[in-house]
């Protein structure tokens, strides 16, 4: 039975991921801080989703506490690590740089320690499409050059891909790096378009939409992206970058008329110039995570929003009143 580590396990992506590989029986470590960048009440309910599976063992703590994580690898037997946790958030970070450096920079290299001095030799890691920056060049390969992020998230998460890899080089660990394409789905963070402009819609607010609804994005549902995760920690990677997307691409203004034909409302639309630290397009090329792992997308972005407003309307009421703190 595989153990398996998964840091922000309370989040969105990582309590998906928990649940499923629970489900086909690994054992499974979680760690999160409940941190209060949205409502930790959302956290919460997630955890309380995992911790009715008996294999299921949740730890609270920061990633950054070094005698709480080398605890955590002296008393559990880990065989991969899969590090989700971060300051997420492209406009936040150009606000609060200082914090993101710390706890995406100095997390993960407090982790990474934590890995070597503990002989644990697989590890994936977490990064995002940030980090192409306003790459002209599309769609985006994991070959492009990623030296001109455009926010602190991006840089953050540059970073961590370079540490990964002096790890890899230095200590022989074998690490793939996740490049993660606007992940959506059931449990999305608040903060995040389809979440938000879901729930705006839904309560007849009007929406603020930056860049005129010209930002053209490549939007991945979550099942595919567990999917994803899955085929890499199956595989006998080294040292990889993997782009997981849906390699399709659709403008802001489009994908809210998706979200009004699924909940059958009409949305109230504020165009507002580009905001600063976003990016123009991701759009990502999936031919190596095909090629190499077997990843497959298969949820289209009409039936993932389907899937999305058929969660937001009959199991998730209670996520209503909740707001983020940024909007």
């Amino acid at each position: 039975m595989t153990t398996s580590l998964i840091t922000g396990t309370a989040g969105f992506i990582g309590s998906h991921l928990a649940e499923t590989l629970l489900n086909i029986g690994h054992t499974v470590i979680g760690i999160d801080n409940f941190n209060d960048y949205y409502d930790p009440q959302l956290k919460h309910q997630n955890n309380t989703i995992l911790t009715k599976h008996p294999n299921y063992t949740f730890i609270k703590g920061d990633i950054r506490n070094s005698e709480t994580i080398n605890t955590l690898f002296k008393t559990h037997s880990i065989d991969i690590v899969i590090h989700l946790a971060a300051m997420a958030g492209v406009r936040y970070s150009i606000e609060n740089p200082t914090l993101y450096f710390d706890v995406n920079i100095n997390g993960t290299l407090t982790l990474l320690e934590a890995c070597r001095h503990h002989n644990i030799k697989k590890l994936l890691f977490a990064s995002s499409s940030s980090v192409y920056g306003n790459n002209q060049k599309v769609p985006f390969s994991e070959s492009d050059t990623v030296d001109f992020p455009v926010s602190p998230y991006a840089a953050s998460k540059k970073a961590g891909e370079l540490i990964c890899y002096n790890y890899h080089h230095l200590f022989n660990m074998n690490i793939t790096c996740i490049r993660f394409f606007t992940v959506y789905g059931p449990r999305q963070r608040p903060e995040m378009a389809i979440h938000k402009f879901t729930r705006m819609i839904d309560q007849n607010e009007t929406i603020p939409v930056f860049n005129n609804g010209n930002c053209l994005r490549d939007y991945t549902y979550i099942d595919d992206i567990i999917q994803g995760i899955q085929k890499i920690m199956d595989s006998n990677f080294t040292y990889d970058i993997v782009n997981l997307g849906e390699s399709a691409i659709t403008s802001t203004l489009d994908m809210i008329r998706i979200i009004e034909s699924s909940l059958g409302k009409k949305a109230i639309l504020n165009l507002l110039p580009p905001q600063p630290g976003d990016v123009d397009q991701t759009y990502a090329n999936i031919s190596h995570a095909k090629e190499t792992y077997g990843y497959s997308p298969q949820v289209s972005l009409q039936d993932g929003i389907n899937r999305f407003i058929k969660w937001y309307t009959t199991t998730s009421p209670q996520y209503i009143p909740l707001k983020p703190r940024y909007r």
